[in-house]
């Protein structure tokens, strides 16, 4: 046990001169102020406790305006402007407190025996509930402060994502934490989500808390690819983590340059329920009659109702014993007036599914049981990429996500409960499902249609959590972004955006001028469940460095076996 009720040896930068919790605290600067940056993580000692908080504004302020508008060096003497200034012209800071904890009385003082017997470990942060003294000292915080908060890395529960912008010091996420409720990553084109995504995403592989399934749609993460800024080689997830990631194609034959698949994935017809066509109504333009029509078809021919709706040909006729023409029996108009529908909407109906039935991906009978084989790694705590490869359009791409996705739902639903009746022993493997263009998916009109947003409102009680990747943030739907416990967010240029980010968070005015100026490729601002509280940070590097650090030392296959699981080539079915 280490004793913290001692005073910071940090050198002050101001005291305490006024403020609340509401209107934040004002801090008296007695340092010049280039030496404090907006967002800077400060603390403050007041009797025995220490206030945690960040700088949300600088300000220059005067006793009197004339001393700030005249020039004082112009009317005295230098030694005694000087000496004016000083009196008359400051700079006080807007700190917002996040945080306190009771540090105990001095070590020396007769009250501290009595305060450690009844607290043997020391007391941990809280959200703040009252204000320091006036005069109190304000300090910047050092490394053992920020360790103190965001814990010290350990590259598995604890992983560094980045630095304070003005010391360097480590700020650290809580993985656990992290992939306990859903959380979203956001930034403009070129902001450096992406890197930031890969980043995080092989801490959490690294770290082994939870399976991953990715849905890459712009194959970024799996293999090794090239960045478009720099042209540097940027490395994928596969080939760092040969055994744990599996990297799955969309469709027969998808390669990814000298890299293989593990597997490719070829959905049967008997795979697409009425609900995954239902959500796609808007890119297929279905009409409200769809539905009816859907449901008919599957009381009628169950599971194959998809292979034998397109069996039915449109506009067939035939001459019946009066000379007269009539549909003929292998028709859609047919089936139609049999089951009491427009035969005019299910013609159209039909086809409008023909995009779907066309898709090279869509078969009859794949040679394998693709999805299985996805949902089985994924509970043998593997992680798996999804490449779309050149299917990367909107329609295959809300097909396929939430058709896969809706599988694994009904999955970890069936094992959680099966864990909880006692009927298995083994508890589910928590699992986060990683979306990008979270846009397209979770926007107002479509968030109500696909699984996505059943699993960021319900799903966390049964170990499913999302990681949403997004340049938009404010075009997903606010009842989404209310459930994300943790928003790590880039540079936004759109006021809007950065409200989204914002929303039913505690100090947004604050924030939202922290978010507005972060540097692009180089700042990101942390808030949420994942940290104890908000903090703008220098993002760490995704780079042979940072990989070297995740290892311990740098990786190279030394024998015949590990050379060929690194190209992909190991039958080891680990």
């Amino acid at each position: 046990m280490e004793d913290h009720n001692l005073l910071s040896q940090n050198p002050t930068i101001g005291y305490v001169i006024s403020g609340g919790l509401e209107a934040n605290l004002n801090v008296r600067l007695t340092v010049p102020p280039q030496e404090v940056q907006e967002g800077a993580f400060v603390i403050i000692d007041s009797n025995h406790w220490r206030f945690y908080g960040l700088v949300t504004d600088l300000r220059l302020t005067a006793i009197d305006e004339q001393y700030a508008i005249q020039l004082n060096s112009q009317r005295f003497a230098p030694h005694l402007a000087e000496y004016l200034n000083k009196q008359t012209l400051f700079t006080d800071l807007a700190v917002m407190p996040v945080l306190m904890k009771d540090n105990g009385p001095d070590i020396t003082s007769p009250e501290y025996p009595a305060w450690r017997q009844e607290n043997t470990d020391d007391p941990a942060p809280m959200p703040v509930k009252t204000i320091p003294n006036h005069h109190a000292p304000v300090k910047l915080a050092d490394q053992a402060d920020i360790a103190d908060i965001f814990g010290e890395e350990d590259n598995k529960t604890i992983f560094r994502v980045g630095s304070t912008r003005e010391q360097g010091h480590p700020v650290c996420l809580n993985l656990d934490k992290f992939v306990q409720r859903s959380s979203g990553i956001f930034g403009t084109t070129g902001s450096g989500k992406s890197f930031l995504a890969r980043m995080i995403l092989a801490g959490l592989i690294h770290a082994d808390h939870a399976s991953t399934l990715i849905f890459d749609m712009h194959n970024e993460y799996g293999p090794d690819t090239t960045s478009s800024d720099t042209g540097n080689a940027v490395f994928g997830l596969k080939g760092k983590f040969t055994n744990k990631v599996r990297l799955v194609g969309l469709g027969a034959g998808t390669k990814f340059g000298n890299m293989p698949s593990d597997f490719n994935l070829e959905i049967s017809h008997s795979d697409i329920t009425t609900e995954d066509v239902l959500q796609l109504t808007q890119i297929l333009n279905l009409k409200e009659t769809s539905a009816t029509t859907l449901d008919k078809l599957e009381n009628d021919f169950h599971e194959n109702w998809f292979n034998e709706f397109m069996k039915m040909n449109v506009g067939g006729v035939v001459e019946n014993e009066d000379g007269k023409m009539e549909p003929a029996p292998d028709s859609v108009a047919f089936w139609a007036r049999q089951a009491g529908i427009h035969p005019g909407a299910a013609e159209a109906l039909r086809s409008k599914l023909g995009r779907l039935f066309n898709r090279p991906y869509l078969i009859d009978a794949p040679a394998s049981n693709g999805l299985k084989a996805i949902i089985t790694a994924l509970q043998d705590k593997r992680h798996v990429v999804l490449s779309f490869g050149k299917y990367d359009s909107e329609l295959d791409y809300l097909l396929v996500t939430n058709l896969i996705t809706r599988k694994i739902r009904d999955a970890w639903e069936q094992s959680t409960e099966d864990f909880h009746s006692g009927k298995s022993k083994v508890e589910p493997r928590p699992l986060v499902v990683v979306v990008e263009e979270a846009h397209k998916l979770l926007n107002r009109e479509m968030a109500s249609q696909t699984i996505f947003s059943t699993i960021a409102r319900e799903m966390r009680k049964y170990y499913v959590t999302l990681l949403i990747i997004d340049q938009r943030p404010s075009q997903i739907y606010d009842e989404v972004m209310s459930q994300l416990g943790t928003r790590i967010s880039g540079s936004l240029g759109d006021e809007d955006d950065i409200n989204a980010v914002l929303s039913g968070l505690p100090g947004r005015g604050g924030l939202r001028g922290m978010l507005a100026k972060l540097q692009p490729k180089e700042e990101v601002l942390m808030l949420g469940w994942g940290v104890p509280m908000p903090i703008p940070i220098r993002s760490r590097r995704y780079d042979q460095q940072f990989w070297i650090d995740i290892f311990g030392e740098e990786r190279k296959p030394k024998t015949k076996e590990e050379i060929l699981k690194a190209l992909g080539m190991s039958n080891d079915p680990d």
